[in-house]
């Protein structure tokens, strides 16, 4: 019989064959002139593979403790990601910002372009681009017939997203753009982008001429699928009832806090004066996007040479991380995109701007910098694909749960403060701007999607029930985030229910397990040998997470 380790890795290899959109976004060579089949034939094959493996990781014996903690990853994860295929969840996928749609155009940011043979592989894809939509076309009607459609909200903003890269609205589209300056095969790739975009008008066509009229103006999914998503994002079962209670705990204490450092910034101000006036300083103000893009560049880099050594261990491997403006079309926000298995491309990460934004602050950016990068995402991630010795290949570049990933990178930005890199006030206002911000999601996610009630005490429409309208009003006029991000943010949250909160959920597990371990050690606790430990064990739900940390000594 197989080994867990042999099973786990073979499941790896045969899933990138059934998915190449993710073999190119994990950085597995040897599929990227390929697209992944999205229609009902394509995804009942991958829960095929998936229900073969999980059947053979569960009989397998595991040979030592590092093959026991990949069983109950491996089994978890893809046990719930069955659960999702068998509710008809993942054919009907479609959002603003995670569902095949955009996985079709992103995956080009990150194909390799520096050889005629990378050009080629583009040129490949390309032309592959209508064959794809045709098969999420064929998923979303499917599940149409069977009364699953995303809530119209979602439709109409794809449908814009396509439009915006198949370029009819303002600027050249996204896939013309990208072949512009290849300097090779310029007839073929120019012919494959004209395909492509025409494929994504086309699909634009189809969400508002035919899945639009299907689609249910109401956005709450509800409390049964949002438990299956929760599950899905934060690796546990929540009380949803409890969090929400905490949520409204943290968001109160937080407010507290931003209040005594806007106090400090100007005597008296409130924390959206101190904005305000921070907005106006021009100590934080940048122009050009050339511009901003290096200055993220350089914060990433001295965060990756400070913190080298003194407060982490990081490879030499680790200390490539490239920040780049992402294509327009995407929203608005920063997001990180991992290694290659070999390294030979780094970690990314990306900013998603307003396409006619030209004028920056960076008090509000300067934890966003260390969220995405060091100590945050890179760091986990990267530290987890470096780990061939040690984690099977499903664990270093399968397993990213929301609620540890997204934990740690929040739980990274604190720490940067506890670390004295925060000492500004004013970088410190941005960086609890984002906490806010965070603990507001756990808020008016679950309040939305379950229709809750909203507390007295709260100083906010108190005996209403959630709506979106409620939702947005509330982040608009609760925090001091910039007003374009919240609209899309409103957006977000409805169409990927129970993402949001896994932040502030599992930021609140690795700050509890912290002080467990330090409780438990008392003198012999070491912050840096905890966190050493705890990024080389990968990505895991919170329920094994919690196990695993209670481990350490």
């Amino acid at each position: 019989m197989a080994s867990t380790e042999e099973i786990c890795n073979r499941y790896v290899d045969d899933y990138v064959a059934l998915d190449p959109v993710a073999a190119t976004m994990l950085g597995v060579a040897g599929y990227d002139d390929r697209l992944t089949d999205y229609s009902p034939a394509g995804h009942d094959a991958r829960a095929e593979l998936a229900r073969r493996a999980l059947a053979a990781v569960t009989a397998a014996e595991p040979a030592d403790a590092g093959e026991r903690v990949a069983k109950a990853v491996f089994t978890e994860r893809v046990g719930l990601e069955l659960e999702i295929h068998d509710a008809g969840l993942d054919a009907a996928a479609l959002n603003v910002i995670e569902s095949p749609v955009q996985g079709l155009r992103m995956v080009f940011d990150l194909m390799p372009t520096d050889t005629p043979e990378d050009w080629a592989n583009i040129a490949a894809r390309l032309r592959k681009v209508p064959e794809a939509l045709a098969g999420v076309r064929a998923s979303l009607l499917t599940s149409a017939d069977a009364g699953r459609v995303s809530a119209l909200r979602q439709v109409a903003k794809v449908a814009e997203q396509c439009e915006t890269w198949a370029g009819l609205k303002d600027g050249p589209g996204f896939f013309e753009s990208l072949v512009a300056d290849a300097g090779t095969l310029q007839s073929e790739l120019a012919a494959g982008a004209r395909v492509a975009q025409e494929a994504f008008a086309e699909f634009a066509g189809f969400l508002r001429a035919e899945l639009a009229p299907l689609a249910p103006e109401k956005d709450a999914v509800g409390e049964d699928v949002y438990r299956l998503w929760s599950r899905y994002f934060i690796g546990a079962s929540l009380d949803l009832h409890e969090a929400y209670e905490w949520g409204w705990h943290e968001f109160s204490r937080l407010e507290t806090e931003m209040r005594a450092v806007a106090g400090r910034i100007r005597s008296g101000a409130t924390p959206a004066e101190a904005a305000e006036l921070l907005d106006a300083d021009p100590r934080y103000r940048i122009q050009g996007r050339p511009q901003f893009e290096a200055w993220m560049q350089q914060l990433s880099d001295d965060a990756l040479k400070s913190l080298r050594g003194k407060h982490f261990d990081i490879p030499d491997r680790l200390m490539a991380l490239e920040c780049r403006i992402a294509p327009p079309g995407g929203g608005v926000g920063a997001y990180y995109t991992g290694p290659s298995e070999d390294f030979s491309r780094p970690g990314r990460m990306w900013w998603s701007l307003p396409a006619d934004r030209n004028e920056f602050t960076t008090w509000r950016e300067v934890s966003t910098v260390y969220h995405e990068g060091v100590p945050g995402h890179h760091l986990q991630i990267a530290t987890a694909v470096n780990q061939a010795e040690t984690l099977t290949k499903y664990q270093r570049l399968m397993t990213f749960i929301s609620a540890h990933g997204e934990g740690w990178a929040l739980y990274a930005e604190r720490l940067m403060q506890e670390l004295g890199y925060l000492s500004d006030d004013g970088n410190l206002l941005g960086m609890l701007s984002e906490q806010l911000f965070r603990a507001a999601r756990v808020v008016v996610d679950i309040g939305m999607h379950l229709e809750l009630e909203i507390p007295s005490g709260t100083g906010f429409h108190e005996g209403a029930r959630w709506t979106p309208e409620l939702g947005l009003e509330f982040m608009l006029t609760r925090t001091i985030t910039d007003q374009a991000h919240i609209h899309d943010e409103i957006d977000r949250y409805l169409g990927w229910p129970g993402q949001a909160p896994s932040y502030k959920l599992g930021e609140r597990l690795w700050l509890t397990a912290r002080d467990e371990a330090r409780h438990r050690l008392g003198s012999a606790f070491d912050i840096k040998d905890f966190h050493t430990k705890a990024l080389l064990m990968g990505g895991m739900g919170l329920d094994t997470l919690r196990e695993q940390l209670s481990r350490l000594d």
